[in-house]
């Protein structure tokens, strides 16, 4: 489509990790074992939740509902780039690379209030130890996830509505595997300066807001596990939180360093690295965070397979 004397773009090429043709087939291979794993892992952690008593408390809760947003979150990006990685066609249209970026705001958004979400759980467990139940009630834990999805979804939808309003022109060729915002703005040929504004103004204040809060969480879990006088209280303290605060600094730590730079120091290929965590590597590590040191997760996963090999 012309637009005066410039050509309008209505699709994309996303060139992927590597434009090296001999990585193709080992990232193919590599993203696919890792898409299966997380899919798994992710699934896996949602079930025995779902299928073990001992698992039906708030963390447990905020935990599945985490598993259950990254078992979606990888789909919104992986097909594409083990796709990328095998075929010669590596086009995208303008609506799918929209629906990408829609999908892909969501997930995000959504994660960040949900682990402070999580955070203001370990603040009551172990603050409130004795009014826990009442105060994390399932209906409080009900709306806190539901609140999460649903600020996530009006985020994705301004943010979605605030990129795809420029127009694109130009060299059509965007040197990533997904539609992320600075290739796109840096392809844009109208004027972006009130698009960055609001786009900065709405990831500082749903991210830093977020952060605000998991850091008021545990500043007043330190002063809570610091008054403790046994050791193993402390210790066991300590455990609870141990996981989530590893998946804090995981999400929020790539997705700092993407989006708090600026076009002038904008790195293709540090980009990449950071955006395959936060669209990888978190949804896959997440599940192996939350199980591999906790006893009630191994132990509800020893319990299903030995139901398993007796019913077989």
């Amino acid at each position: 489509m012309e637009l005066g004397n410039r050509t309008v773009l209505t699709e994309f090429i996303l060139l992927g990790i590597s434009a090296d043709s001999r990585w193709q087939l080992i990232l193919f291979v590599t993203f696919l074992m890792l898409y299966l794993l997380t899919m798994a892992g992710n699934m896996t952690l949602v079930i025995l939740i779902k299928i073990d008593a001992r698992l039906h408390t708030p963390m447990y809760y905020f935990i599945g509902s985490l598993s259950f947003l990254d078992f979606w979150y990888t789909s919104v990006y992986t097909p594409k780039i083990l796709a990328i990685c095998v075929s010669e066609d590596k086009r995208i249209s303008l609506a799918g690379c929209g629906a990408q970026f829609f999908f892909s705001c969501l997930a995000a958004y959504t994660e960040c209030y949900l682990l402070a979400a999580m955070s203001y759980d370990r603040h009551a467990a172990i603050c409130n130890p004795l009014l826990y139940s009442g105060t994390m009630s399932a209906s409080v834990c009900i709306g806190l996830v539901a609140g999460s999805h649903i600020g996530g979804f009006l985020n994705a939808i301004a943010h979605t509505a605030n990129t795809f309003r420029l127009s694109f022109c130009g060299n059509n060729v965007i040197d990533h595997f997904l539609c992320d915002v600075l290739p796109l703005v840096k392809m844009s040929c109208t004027d972006t300066r009130v698009y960055v504004i609001i786009l900065s103004s709405m990831i500082d204040f749903t991210v830093l807001s977020c952060l605000l809060a998991i850091l008021i969480s545990y500043f007043k879990i330190l002063l809570a596990i610091l008054r403790m006088r046994s050791a193993s209280g402390r210790r066991k303290a300590f455990s609870t939180c141990a996981s989530h605060l590893v998946s804090v600094m995981l999400f929020y730590g790539s997705l700092l360093f993407v989006y708090s730079r600026t076009s002038a120091n904008y790195s293709v290929e540090s980009d990449k690295v950071a955006a395959l965590f936060y669209t990888i590597i978190n949804p896959f590590l997440n599940p192996v965070i939350y199980s591999i040191r906790n006893k009630d997760v191994k132990e509800a996963f020893r319990k299903a397979i030995l139901s398993i090999g007796q019913q077989a």
